[in-house]
């Protein structure tokens, strides 16, 4: 480990490492017999396979079988974040609301400490100030004004308090516009750094937006805190939100974001998922819901018994991790979902979210989302960020399992996940590392769902802190204090390539956190090569010498130079819009004269006169004779929380060698040839006339 980037903390967050000094285990150089648990490793722990076949109701004695009487679901059985030993994810503790309450519901001290429990979550690292220095982009004709803290947000008094218990201190730059996008009632789409917030970026307003009404829009049910399954009469799930996600563990892990906010509110949350009993689901659903998180497969099942499930009552559509949803296997269940059965056209809201946003997902929202839906890029789409350590070591095939062995050996103890490319490699590696004495579990798409999930819960308890994984098994998981990601195999270019080694190492470093991303590289790898040295530079860290061929001029090996000269695809939907006859014209609203527009640019929270219909002059001697050839982009940078916000900048994208422009008052804009800026100083820019006197 460097000693700049202290992970102490990670390590002294498992359980058995609280009270103890990482420094005390022997160093690197000691002797290689020494086992992972004089290291510092916990012991391991053998699967119990009987409790994967005991069903929950038949357990050994009636203090093991959860209260469904309790109003807060906890009961004397061993749980972790509100979830029984052997039970399924679906049926995890959630509050439980009663007619009675008015509109705010009590508080319960041990669900609250079931379901903010400083384990359960991600809170913010000590990194968290430089996410508010990664640059947003706002594509398309709508302009967000941002929010910098939750407390300006406009946030329902429980959701507020929410938020608090939840640790969240300030909002991530993702946030900060999804949060006034959401109460201003657009579509979305919206692309940002893995481990930027983005589940709380839908989650957080749509449920603050629906608390104040909830008693009014959702379906009428019996008393939930009354409710006796098998006695009163079960209805129709009748879902406000739908939220569709492309993995069991990351919809499990949404539903358990989604119980934390909905607490003390009557919003009952659900989640539906393959690999676990139907009818286990169905009785949560008969319950009454509110919330509904799952995955593709199973939610079109739901939808195809109408009895079950209707979502004529649809508000929000939420599509997380878009990229993996879309132009694959799933395609007809995506239609099916995104139609919104029988919904009347108009009357959802869609929401659609992920770190990459490939062209067959953008075209997904182009056919569903608004026309004058929010489009929203924090940072560059597929990126990651300077939190993460990343170090490509070259290894040969045959040695790659000492290699791991060693590097764990000399690494603090402390939540690690492994990557490999097949279902047969991670089970492989699982029995070699426990047959080390390391404390390991693995998941992957040929296990049970409760293997999986009883092997997520153990690494998120730390009481196996070493996770063997398929990279789409553990696609979006979001787990408090994972130090170190390892990629024991690199994704290979044709399943994925550098989109899912940006998937991958984003398991560390999340919201401000630091982390360390470690990958073997093998001559197999060499096709990623190019696109790994970028990858290093775009963060300024160093690039290895048996990758060195493949830096681009402008940059020394030490990771210094120009970023500007990395040439990675926009990702961007504007030269498509252009090349389709999609630009703005004069008739638009966004540049009719004089008009103006509350939803239009916002910069420092005041409306600016709409731009006028002439497009900004090529040169200052020469103008545009095209009157589409409107500029398309605006960007928005935010340095620091306390600085004021910045003047936006627009620039036509058709071009490129510019001169001096004014705005208005005759301020005028420097546009140089590689669209960089100087000189501005107004809140807001406007293309002037042609003619008009001055050009």
């Amino acid at each position: 480990m460097d000693s700049d980037w202290d992970l102490n903390q990670m390590a002294k967050a498992l359980p058995h490492m609280k009270d103890t000094d990482s420094s005390q285990f022997p160093p690197k150089t000691s002797s290689p017999t020494l086992s992972p648990q004089e290291h510092g490793w916990a012991k391991k722990t053998a699967y119990n396979y009987n409790a994967y076949t005991k069903n929950v109701k038949g357990l050994a004695s009636i203090d093991e079988v959860p209260d469904s009487n309790s109003k807060t679901g906890i009961s004397n059985q061993d749980t972790f974040g509100g979830i029984a030993t052997g039970d399924w994810h679906n049926n995890a503790s959630v509050y439980v609301w009663d007619d009675d309450y008015g509109d705010v519901g009590p508080e319960f001290p041990d669900l609250e400490r079931e379901l903010f429990g400083s384990d359960l979550h991600v809170k913010s690292g000590i990194n968290f100030k430089n996410l508010s220095s990664i640059g947003v982009v706002q594509e398309g004709e709508i302009r967000i004004k941002p929010i910098f803290s939750f407390k300006e947000a406009g946030l329902h008094p429980v959701m507020l308090r929410n938020v608090e218990l939840a640790g969240y201190d300030i909002p991530t730059p993702i946030q900060q516009y999804c949060l006034p996008a959401v109460f201003k009632g657009y579509d979305i789409v919206a692309s940002a750094q893995t481990g930027s917030g983005k589940t709380a970026a839908f989650l957080i307003p749509i449920l603050s937006k629906l608390m104040g009404k909830a008693k009014k829009l959702c379906a009428p049910r019996p008393n939930p805190a009354k409710f006796q399954p098998g006695i009163d009469k079960p209805v129709r799930a009748e879902p406000l939100v739908c939220i569709v996600a492309p993995s069991r563990e990351l919809a499990t892990q949404i539903f358990d974001e989604a119980r934390r906010f909905c607490y003390r509110t009557m919003l009952r949350p659900c989640v539906i998922y393959g690999g676990c009993p139907i009818r286990e689901q169905i009785m949560q659903l008969q319950k009454g819901c509110d919330v509904l998180i799952g995955t593709p497969g199973r939610l079109v099942d739901f939808i195809n018994r109408p009895s079950l499930l209707t979502l004529k009552r649809l508000k929000y559509m939420v599509i997380d991790e878009a990229d993996e949803m879309v132009g694959t296997d799933w395609d007809q269940e995506m239609k099916t979902i995104m139609s919104g059965e029988d919904q009347e056209e108009g009357n959802i809201n869609y929401l659609m979210f992920s770190a990459t946003f490939p062209r067959h997902a953008r075209q997904l929202a182009r056919e569903h989302l608004a026309m004058n839906h929010i489009r929203i890029r924090v940072g560059r789409v597929g990126s990651t960020h300077a939190d993460i350590k990343q170090k490509i070591i070259e290894v040969q095939p045959s040695q790659k399992r000492t290699v791991l062995r060693d590097y764990l050996l000399n690494m603090p103890p402390a939540r690690t996940i492994i990557f490999v490319n097949s279902k047969r490699s991670a089970d492989d590696l699982d029995d070699f590392l426990f047959n080390s004495a390391f404390p390991c579990t693995s998941i992957h798409s040929d296990r049970t769902q409760r293997e999986r999930e009883d092997s997520i819960r153990a690494f998120r308890a730390g009481k196996t802190p070493i996770l063997i994984a398929t990279g789409v098994s553990a696609r979006g998981l979001d787990i408090h204090n994972v130090m170190a990601v390892i990629n024991f195999d690199l994704p290979s270019t044709m399943y994925g390539g550098i989109e899912e080694y940006c998937h991958r190492i984003g398991r560390t470093g999340r919201i401000g956190n630091t982390g360390v991303a470690m990958s073997f590289f093998t001559s197999k790898d060499e096709d990623l090569g190019p696109a790994l040295v970028k990858f290093l530079l775009e963060t300024h860290q160093a690039v290895p010498d048996f990758l060195a061929d493949h830096i681009p001029q402008g940059f020394d090996a030490s990771g210094h130079g120009d970023e500007n000269l990395l040439d990675f695809e926009d990702d961007s939907d504007v030269e498509e819009e252009q090349a389709a006859g999609n630009s703005y014209s004069d008739s638009d609203p966004i540049i009719n004269q004089n008009q103006l527009n509350e939803a239009g640019y916002e910069a420092q929270g005041k409306t600016s006169t709409q731009a006028e219909s002439s497009d900004w002059n090529k040169t200052s001697t020469q103008t545009s004779q095209n009157q589409n050839d409107y500029p398309l982009v605006l960007e928005t940078r935010r340095v620091s929380q306390n600085e004021t916000p910045p003047v936006s900048r627009q620039f036509s994208t058709t071009s490129k060698k510019c001169d001096t422009f004014h705005n208005h008052n005759n301020n005028s804009l420097l546009v140089t040839e590689d669209n960089s800026f100087d000189g501005w100083n107004e809140t807001s820019l406007f293309p002037k006339s042609s003619n008009q006197s001055g050009w």
